[in-house]
């Protein structure tokens, strides 16, 4: 009867933490929009809006990697709901601002950057609670919804956004989003962290562990897994090469292509779709039997499409038709980006110590965002200097040879031994 209860609470975690998420993801992509528009709008000055960027992007960067050792040290549940609060107060504090002395570029500095760090602290806290909240069966039905609620965020965000900022002001529209937040923290408040988690209870009085030496265990118990070690290097590489895909991709259809913003803004519609569509169809599917083999083959394809978003440069394509072939290669690019993206977040929660996942996923989203600027800057030169194809089918080839490296047939072996036992027993039953 009792463990009748947990999976009942565990499906009420699902619904509960979708929606958190949804609602997290969908306010701060909408308030980013907003913002974004606001800042360029009133001033006109292409240095504030990246300035209000660098607020968002550097705090995360700086603080990534502590992030993990309180999560890992620290109740789980307590960071999720004073993450949420913190973002209430944030924007409760600019609306004061704006109602007060007037909105200033300070007070959106500001609140951009507290928000950064909470939703950094939220994130991660949250991503290291996956396998607390529901039970192992379900853990791939909790990565499609999370992934769901992102692109559902993605899709509806600047719409909602644009459709907010043009029939109310920026009072009313915090006044929104401020509501919005309350509810989230109200629907983290119900949630039990601990209904399926197996972290080892500390003692009573016991000393918690310094923060330095905290950090050299995560280190530490990361090269005793290798099969994490390479999935991790597979992810930076992605994230890394993705800046190819970023700069070039605008700037092949924009500037090569002469491509309207209209038919444009169809290819970025069929990019989040298709992550969209493939959530759902994770969520709704049984679970990936031999995961890295998935994403490995989904990475493939991945650069595969990047390199093919050279190829109207290479032969001559009507207008109409690359408007199509985009449209069609920016959905299957979405959708393989779920399908890398969903396997590996189940296996990584399913084989990462629930004891280490904060500081694990720290490691790698502090990386993560450290890279995936620096690839779009080394591409932006890049792509000055040398023809746009050529530098998308040269990542297209790094991207496929990392990868078929880091993945070798030894890490696949050492991921999924069952697979390969299975076929030395069909052997050895063929040769009787």
């Amino acid at each position: 009867m009792e463990e009748a209860l947990k999976l009942k609470r565990a499906t009420y975690h699902l619904w509960t933490f979708t929606t958190s998420k949804l609602i997290s993801t969908f306010g701060a992509n909408v308030y980013a929009f907003a913002i974004s528009f606001y800042i360029l709008q009133t001033t006109g000055s292409a240095t504030s809006f990246a300035t209000n960027l660098i607020c968002n992007i550097l705090p995360k960067t700086l603080v990534g990697p502590f992030v993990g050792y309180v999560a890992d040290n620290y109740s789980r549940k307590k960071i999720v709901i004073l993450s949420q609060i913190a973002t209430t107060l944030a924007i409760c504090g600019l609306l004061i601002v704006t109602s007060t002395v007037g909105i200033s570029l300070i007070a959106i500095y500001v609140t951009t950057c507290i928000l950064s760090l909470t939703s950094i602290f939220s994130g991660i806290t949250f991503s290291s609670s996956i396998t607390g909240l529901v039970d192992e069966k379900r853990i791939q039905k909790a990565m499609s919804l999370n992934q769901m609620s992102i692109s559902f965020a993605s899709i509806g965000s600047p719409a909602v956004g644009g459709l907010l900022y043009g029939a109310v002001s920026l009072p009313v529209f915090l006044i929104i989003y401020i509501f919005a937040s309350i509810f989230a923290v109200i629907l983290e408040s119900t949630m039990n962290f601990k209904l399926f988690a197996k972290r080892k209870e500390k003692a009573e009085g016991e000393a918690k562990e310094p923060m330095w030496q905290s950090m050299k265990a995560g280190f530490a118990y990361l090269k005793t897994q290798p099969v994490i070690m390479a999935i991790i290097w597979i992810a930076l590489m992605v994230n890394f090469c993705f800046g190819a895909f970023e700069v070039g991709y605008s700037y092949v259809l924009i500037e090569k292509l002469k491509m309207a913003a209209q038919h444009f803004g169809f290819t970025e519609g069929a990019f989040a779709l298709g992550m969209l569509l493939m959530s759902i169809y994770f969520s709704v599917r049984k679970e990936v039997k031999y995961p890295l083999i998935v994403s490995k083959r989904g990475i493939l394809a991945m650069g595969l499409f990047m390199g093919g978003t050279g190829l109207p440069l290479l032969m001559s394509m009507s207008y109409n038709l690359n408007v199509i072939y985009y449209i069609v290669l920016m959905f299957g690019f979405g959708s393989m980006i779920i399908l890398v993206n969903t396997p590996i977040q189940v296996m990584m929660q399913k084989q990462i110590d629930d004891d280490y996942k904060g500081r694990i996923f720290s490691i790698l989203e502090t990386m993560a965002m450290a890279l995936l600027p620096l690839g779009m800057v080394i591409y932006g030169f890049l792509y000055d200097l040398f023809p746009a194809q050529w530098v998308l089918l040269a990542s297209t080839a790094l991207l496929i040879g990392v990868v078929l490296g880091l993945a070798r047939p030894s890490i696949i072996r050492m991921a999924h031994p069952e697979r390969f036992e299975k076929k030395v027993i069909k052997a050895k039953t063929v040769s009787q």
